[in-house]
């Protein structure tokens, strides 16, 4: 059984859902990468635009300001890094920088260069997220007859389409896209056939972390307080051999995920 891979979110934002502010500053956002890093995480997600639902979009140019710096010295650090980004040019900058995955929560569907801009760098790994619009919105898009079909549906199309665009096969992860237009019973849907949409042929990176849905099911209001719950999550997901898991806290998710792996050996 291999790994199920830990992704540490850091959100170099004011307005994210369960981190917004925390890691703002260059200098903290820095640290707080090391943090993740001595904690074990496999790969530092590096996001600087907020896609919480009903969140503003932020300018390019302050999207780079953000992210560009931070990647630079985590990956001169040795990291992983990952750039969590719509915009082509943030890509492809941040790929200059040093970033070997780009996550994009539109699956391409925000800039239509992102294509071009993975096909032209064959060792990135795209992360393909299921998605029907921006934040301020997509809640409104949230209509299905059979989520898990439809999802699994529109993923396929996505990939069709990249492909199409020059991007290999071995570059593609996929990811269903929970919380993204979608509510909590659509998110249950999809987590309870997660190896339906494995059946895809392709790597899975699943996020839930401290997500409202959470929250729901355990009467947490306060997202710090759902940790328990996605750790819950993230050793299922382990042992239906997800790819990996997009976490805000990295230690305790590696220990579920060995425990998983042992009882599984």
């Amino acid at each position: 059984m291999s790994s199920t891979v830990v992704m540490g979110i850091l959100n170099v934002t004011p307005d994210s859902f369960a981190d917004g502010g925390k890691y703002l500053s260059k200098e903290d956002a820095i640290s707080g990468g090391r943090r993740l890093v001595v904690e074990g995480a496999d790969i530092i997600d590096v996001g600087g635009e907020s896609t919480r639902p009903g969140a503003e979009r932020v300018s390019e140019e302050e999207e780079l300001n953000r992210v560009i710096p931070v990647i630079k010295e985590l990956v001169k650090d040795g990291a992983v890094v990952s750039v969590d980004t719509m915009r082509a040019e943030v890509a492809k900058q941040a790929i200059t920088a040093g970033a070997i995955y780009i996550n994009d929560v539109s699956g391409g569907l925000a800039d239509e260069k992102m294509a071009n801009v993975i096909a032209s760098n064959p060792k990135v790994q795209y992360i393909v997220m299921h998605w029907r619009g921006h934040s301020k919105n997509m809640q409104e898009q949230a209509i299905y007859k059979d989520v898990v079909k439809e999802v699994k549906e529109e993923l396929d199309e996505r990939v069709s389409s990249l492909l199409k665009s020059g991007v290999t096969n071995e570059q593609i992860i996929l990811d269903p896209g929970i919380g993204f237009a979608k509510d909590s019973e659509q998110n249950w849907q999809i987590l309870q056939n997660i190896d339906r949409i494995q059946l895809l042929g392709y790597p899975l990176l699943v996020g839930v972390s401290r997500k409202k849905f959470l929250g729901e099911l355990i009467n947490a209001k306060d997202p710090n307080d759902r940790e328990a719950a996605t750790i819950a999550l993230t050793a299922e997901l382990a042992r239906l051999k997800v790819w990996g898991v997009r976490t805000h806290a990295v230690k305790a998710h590696k220990d579920a995920i060995s425990v998983i792996e042992r009882m599984h050996k």
